[in-house]
């Protein structure tokens, strides 16, 4: 297994690490776990309807749908339309706690600790709802958040199963991390940055970064992490904690 990158590296004002959640730091996506972890525990007859989250996957799939359409519509079928954040809170806790005990990569959190002894400002950058990444998050130890967003209209406790703004992917995510620079004061000339990621849709992120990881990549990112000189590691070489 691959030791934490430790590399020695000038001052500089700022020290970054951003990190991809799912399938970077977790062994496989998150998104639809949440989901039907809160449908069996709060109403298990939304489980009768997973054979239209289904039929919305082939509908991504056939590119009639995109993603952020796909995300609202299964949030729909298996929360609810409209929900109570007070109600689903303790599932994402529940759910954090799940994650956390059996779901993560040991050397991610190697890798995460060798940072944060190093001095850089943790920074989780992920796609996935904040209504949970938050509770995972902090388990994690993580500096700051960068999520996909859910409507609330009505205010901080009814939250609508529809995005408030882009889904946090892609160029999207890369959007956001230049906002997030700039909201605090951090120029790309004064800081150092650290990219980890799985996916080859996190090249806008790992381009940006001085120092890039493909982690356990998935094949696109496999293929174009040689050409862009990035580091490759397998994540997935130590079981069990």
């Amino acid at each position: 297994m691959e030791e934490p990158l430790t590399t020695t590296i000038p001052d500089y004002a700022h020290r970054v690490a951003m990190y991809d959640m799912d399938r970077t730091i977790t062994r496989s996506g998150t998104y639809s776990g949440f989901l039907i972890h809160v449908a069996r525990r709060r109403q298990q007859w939304r489980l009768l309807l997973l054979p239209l989250v289904g039929l919305a996957g082939a509908a991504y799939s056939l590119r009639l749908i995109d993603r952020s359409r796909l995300k609202a519509i299964n949030l729909r079928l298996l929360v609810g339309k409209r929900f109570r954040r007070t109600e689903i809170a303790p599932l994402a806790e529940s759910y954090a706690d799940k994650v956390v005990a059996r779901g993560l990569h040991p050397a991610a959190l190697e890798q995460i600790a060798a940072d944060r002894e190093a001095g850089y400002r943790l920074l989780l950058a992920t796609a996935s709802f904040h209504l949970y990444v938050d509770a995972i998050a902090e388990r994690l130890g993580m500096d700051d958040v960068l999520a996909t967003q859910l409507d609330e209209p009505d205010g901080a406790d009814h939250i609508h199963a529809r995005l408030a703004g882009d889904n946090c992917y892609g160029e999207a995510k890369f959007a956001r991390i230049d906002g997030w620079m700039a909201a605090n004061d951090i120029t790309r000339d004064s800081a150092h940055i650290r990219a980890y990621s799985d996916h080859v849709s996190d090249h806008p992120m790992l381009h940006f970064a001085d120092e890039a990881v493909a982690t356990t990549p998935s094949r696109g990112l496999r293929k174009l992490a040689p050409q862009m000189g990035w580091q490759v590691v397998d994540w997935r070489a130590r079981r069990g904690r």
